[in-house]
């Protein structure tokens, strides 16, 4: 496990990419193809942030957690809404329980933001997500096209499936230190809804594992990168050629743990289907062309199963 952590660790270095246009090289498109076909995930180094801005991204949400339980349920979610401060969304009474506190909220479009959700403490807050879900935005459209040129295929082809207003959401999460980190997760096992997802780690506590070959490999910490992965949405439009990975977060018996999660997806109202030219007579359409795939995502994950079955063909 320790040798397959410094693996993907010094591959980052050799995936980095300068966050401005599609890498040329075919020999960089070959290496991010690699890392998505068998990882799904990759850390990214050159992303055009300064390692000042992550930071400030990483203190408000410590600060946020930090305020006395009062001021946080200000934010509090409501029972049928995963929007808001609070736990899991409790569906049935089987259900196994997530061992974090987490503050989700509507991105974009900016006018499906509920304001009320968004902390006013710390001051600047709201100001400093905004900035980096604009950033993160540039970003995802920026990979779409390196993804999609990775498979020989047009570089707009997955961004054409987003349509005129992408969704962008971010979950800001906390792990207190739990007493049976052998028996309690702090993310039970799951891939994600999105088309890509943007994790900024704890810049100290590790607890990221993804899962390959029916074994957990530890995702190593690089303070200043950002972790990407495949979401289920990829995998659709990609035709299964980019498998959403399945991952978790582990608990720790004595340090608290805190991370941010950007998931950006198509338009809800848009269809997704696999594109025209990842479909041929030797690799046959794998996926439904599905509409609003995230609303159907979270009855199947608090169940823990993968919702991405349900529009195989």
């Amino acid at each position: 496990m320790a040798a397959m952590a410094e693996l993907i660790s010094n591959s980052v270095q050799e995936m980095a990419t300068n966050g401005q246009e599609p890498p040329v090289n075919a020999q960089e498109l070959e290496k991010l193809k690699l890392a998505l076909s068998s990882w799904g995930c990759f850390q990214v180094i050159n992303h055009g942030m300064t390692s000042s801005f992550l930071d400030k991204i990483r203190e408000v949400s410590k600060q946020f957690f930090a305020f006395p339980m009062e001021e946080k349920q200000k934010y509090s979610r409501e029972a049928d809404s995963i929007e808001g401060y609070g736990n899991d969304m409790i569906l049935s009474d089987h259900q196994t329980v997530d061992w974090t506190d987490r503050l989700y909220l509507t991105i974009s479009p900016e006018d499906q933001r509920k304001i009320k959700f968004w902390p006013e403490n710390p001051k600047d807050f709201r100001e400093t997500l905004h900035e980096y879900t604009v950033k993160l935005q540039e970003t995802n459209d920026f990979l779409l096209r390196a993804v999609a040129r990775s498979l020989n295929l047009e570089e707009s082809c997955f961004l054409d499936q987003y349509g005129e207003q992408p969704l962008v959401t971010a979950r800001f999460n906390f792990y207190p230190p739990c007493p049976r980190p052998d028996r309690i997760l702090g993310v039970k096992p799951h891939a994600d809804a999105s088309a890509v997802t943007f994790l900024l780690q704890d810049k100290e506590v590790e607890g990221l594992q993804f899962l390959k070959d029916n074994e957990w490999f530890r995702v190593p910490i690089i303070p200043h990168a950002l972790l990407v992965n495949v979401g289920d949405q990829v995998e659709v439009m990609s035709n299964g050629f980019f498998k959403s990975p399945v991952h978790r977060v582990v608990t720790n018996s004595e340090r608290e743990r805190t991370s941010v999660a950007v998931f950006c997806s198509p338009d809800p109202d848009n269809d997704i289907e696999p594109v025209d030219g990842a479909v041929s007579e030797t690799r046959p359409r794998l996926y439904k062309k599905v509409q609003d795939y995230g609303s159907k995502y979270f009855q199947y994950y608090q169940k823990g199963k993968r919702p991405i079955e349900a529009v195989k063909i």
